[in-house]
């Protein structure tokens, strides 16, 4: 069966899938939908997903959309997938789907809202919003902490007390790698007072290094783009 992966690089959720195949050995077909160009509003991609959002798959005949479901499809799919990426015990596997759950509704909320209503509207076409970006600013704070203080636990290094990451783990830096658009000082007010959410992030680095960073080197350069307009903004 054939498995195409239909992202934008600069997607966080996107990241996650790429990075978690590449980890399994899990060959597929990547299909690059540009949405900085509206190529997710096209009659084709609607064929794909109609709520024209990437990430998407078709895997053979098979279509399916929203990160999360494709991440657990993927890793009970593929028998090569190691267990502790979606673990086969039953409560182990709850505890991961209820930070999945957790998630969507809080830290990509958080981010989401403030990353995209400070910095990239205008590249979609739309004004910045500083009342959205306050509130996703105080929401994407307090899942910091909440992450700190309550999903990383003492006795392991990853989400849950784990010894090895999830797919909790991996969803959740990916999103968090998106704070690289803000500038620096920005970016490191909102991360340095969560010590145990800094070594995590470079935890999960590790564990799923050399493709964490090859797959986020589209991030990288872009964001690299927007700090040096900022700059010559400022100077101007």
């Amino acid at each position: 069966m054939s498995l195409k992966i239909y992202v934008d690089r600069l997607s966080q959720p996107s990241r996650a899938i790429l990075i978690f195949c590449k980890l399994n050995g899990i060959e597929f077909e990547e299909v690059n939908i540009d949405l900085s160009k509206g190529q997710h509003r096209t009659p084709e991609y609607q064929e794909v997903n109609i709520m024209k959002q990437v990430p998407a798959i078709v895997h053979d005949t098979f279509k399916l959309f929203e990160s999360h479901a494709i991440l657990r499809y993927l890793a009970s799919a593929f028998p090569e997938t190691a267990d502790h990426w979606y673990p086969k015990d039953l409560q182990k596997r709850a505890n991961v789907e209820c930070v999945l759950d957790w998630h969507h509704s809080n830290l990509r909320r958080g981010s989401a809202g403030y990353v995209f209503n400070t910095i990239l509207a205008p590249a979609f076409g739309l004004p910045l919003n500083p009342q959205a970006a306050a509130e996703g600013k105080k929401l994407l704070s307090a899942s910091l902490a909440t992450i700190d203080t309550y999903w990383l636990q003492k006795d392991g290094s990853f989400l849950l007390g784990n010894s090895q990451p999830s797919l909790a783990d991996l969803s959740l830096v990916c999103e968090i790698m998106q704070l690289e658009f803000l500038d620096e000082k920005d970016r490191v007010g909102l991360l340095s007072p969560h010590k145990n959410v800094l070594k995590w992030i470079d935890d999960v680095k590790s564990a799923t290094a050399p493709y964490f960073d090859d797959i986020h080197a589209t991030l990288f350069k872009v964001s690299e783009i927007f700090q040096k307009q900022r700059s010559a903004g400022a100077s101007s």
